[in-house]
């Protein structure tokens, strides 16, 4: 093995060289962010913990890579090091994420593939002892790249100040100060980067593209240093093969990855898209009988709706709030970016909706599908949602719900009810949007003899978080009340209902004998019923907070009530 100062140039340390150095270490450096958001945001998307998983993982790779600048000292030739470094990482870094899919996949499909090959009964799929186990353990798979990945990232900046001092005559004085400037510049250039381009990539693509530049790295070094490395042939040849599978990667990763991820779906996966802001997955159930297909549509891999149930929840999002409203000309929805509560909205003949959503390509699927979306698909999503969003009626507004608001206030907007169809918070991002000050925001907005929406998660899954909204709306000023109703495909859920003035909601809604509009479901009488509760059901009510502003106190009381009924780790 060579090391690091057999001989020197003649020249010292040239100043071509040391571009060619600092601009490696910005591009490692740029990749290695890149590496921690992609593994965090696909741990969070697979253990539906999105921050604590982001968190989890920055912290695991900071103290990884701090343990790898340690292990650097153990390489003798900092030359020979670096070269099979830069390698090695671009092909774990391109592969992690897919070979992650491919054993979450396998083992949701084991418990089949046993249960076929014993001839036992759909209903009795094994779901315990080593299954169960292989099933948790798989999740946590990311963050075991992340380890790695943090070890051979945390040996760059080492690695890379001892090739510069090699190839100078002399001491550097400011070495690691220099090599660490590169890195920190890099590392902006890298959350940059991603934020303007690659947050609405596949991931299995945004990995490779990354890995290339890995590649990329190290093939200028070894093209620049190879009298210097031993085996630098062998080396380039690996590149060489590196690269054809990256192009591997890139052009059928994401489709291989797809194919993994679809077999957590209990349906058939017709169609994916990843927005800026998130995954949307849509999946297609046949009936038989000449009945129509079920499709279903999930976020991140949680369900959103599905076609066959969508209208009971949309029924009691929309038609109590405006029953309890004395006029219904002018209508905010806030969220809703499938148009199917602007369908049950049109029944009440408005003449002006604004919906205010976050996620355009998801409007826009609902409006006008893209021409890659299968025509079935198509058809069935501008078939629920009513052709909603080519209505002249409607307003879409593309904002964050917080600050969009704020535009409507300061226009002087009025609003006759106010539907909030967000979904859960279980994000603090998502948690400021349930919390007082967003909900007096609101109060600014509606009529004085209008009436507030709310959709309000689980009351039997999560019933602390269910309670805080209706306790954070009544901080804000408002009389509410809540209700609740079985939506097969959710189970149990519910919905905060508000008024500034006058008569609460479900003092409103108890005289009605006929409801204003045809629905399919919905009746006077189960209105009414809806807001009857379980005796002891708000016995603990005193114990549970409103979610002030800043508290995370929802965003803690849901993801903790999600955690203890389906098992996902918060850390």
């Amino acid at each position: 093995m060579t090391t690091d100062t057999p001989t020197v140039t003649r020249n010292g340390l040239t100043r071509l060289d040391d571009i060619l150095l600092l601009g490696i270490m910005g591009i490692l450096a740029a990749c290695g962010l890149i590496y921690e958001y992609l593994l965090s945001h696909y741990a969070g998307r697979i253990l539906g913990a999105l921050e604590a998983a982001i968190y989890t993982m920055i912290g695991l790779m900071i103290v990884s890579m701090g343990f790898g600048a340690f292990a650097a000292r153990k390489i003798k030739s900092a030359f020979d090091g670096f070269a099979r470094l830069e390698l090695s990482v671009a092909l774990l870094g391109s592969l992690a994420i897919l070979i992650t899919a491919a054993v979450i996949g396998f083992g949701h499909e084991l418990p089949k593939l046993i249960a076929q090959t014993m001839e036992l009964p759909p209903d009795q799929l094994p779901d315990g002892g080593f299954i169960g186990k292989f099933q948790s353990v798989a999740v946590y798979l990311p963050y075991v790249w992340g380890v790695l990945l943090g070890l051979m990232i945390g040996m760059e900046i080492p690695l890379i100040a001892r090739v510069r001092q090699a190839l100078s005559d002399e001491h550097l004085l400011h070495n690691a100060g220099t090599i660490y400037g590169a890195d920190y510049i890099g590392a902006g250039i890298g959350a940059a980067i991603w934020v303007a381009f690659m947050l609405a990539l596949d991931t299995q693509l945004a990995a490779a593209l990354t890995a290339g530049f890995n590649l990329l790295a190290g093939l200028l070094f070894i093209l620049r240093f190879r009298e210097r490395i031993q085996h630098a042939n062998w080396l380039l040849a690996g590149h060489l093969l590196a690269t054809g599978l990256l192009l591997i990667l890139a052009t059928k990763g994401p489709m291989w990855e797809q194919s993994f991820n679809n077999l957590l779906y209990k349906d058939n996966v017709i169609y994916s898209k990843a927005t800026r802001f998130q995954q949307l997955t849509f999946t297609e159930r046949l009936m038989g009988n000449h009945l129509p297909p079920v499709y279903s549509m999930y976020i991140n891999g949680r369900l959103q709706f599905s076609s066959i149930d969508e209208h009971i929840y949309h029924a009691y999002l929309v038609h109590p709030v405006l029953a309890a409203s004395a006029r219904h000309d002018n209508i905010l929805v806030i969220g809703g970016g499938d148009g199917l509560a602007l369908r049950q909205i049109y029944k009440w003949q408005p003449r002006q909706v604004t919906l205010l959503d976050l996620d355009k390509e998801v409007v826009t699927l609902f409006k006008n599908p893209p021409s890659e979306m299968p025509k079935r698909l198509a058809h069935a999503l501008l078939a629920l949602n009513g052709n909603a969003f080519n209505d002249p009626r409607v307003q879409v507004m593309f904002n964050d719900a917080f600050n969009g608001v704020d535009t409507l206030i300061q226009q002087g907007r009025k609003y006759d009810a106010i539907i909030v169809d967000l979904p859960d918070p279980s994000h603090p991002d998502l948690n400021k949007l349930y919390s007082d000050l967003f909900y007096r925001k609101l109060a600014q907005l509606l009529s004085a003899d209008g009436a507030i929406g709310i959709q309000s998660t689980s009351p039997y899954h999560a019933t602390k978080a269910f309670i805080s909204i209706g306790k954070t709306l009544a901080l804000a000023g408002f009389k509410v009340d809540q209700y609740h109703h079985n939506v097969p495909s959710f189970g149990e859920w519910g919905w905060s209902i508000g008024t500034l003035t006058g008569k609460d909601a479900r003092s409103r809604l108890q005289t009605l004998q006929t409801l204003p509009v045809d629905d399919s479901w919905l009746t006077p009488g189960l209105i009414r019923a809806a807001f009857e509760f379980p005796k002891n059901f708000y016995s603990k009510n005193d114990q549970i907070k409103a979610n002030t502003i800043g508290s995370l106190q929802l965003y803690h009381y849901h993801l903790q009530a999600w955690s203890d009924s389906q098992g996902v780790a918060t850390f």
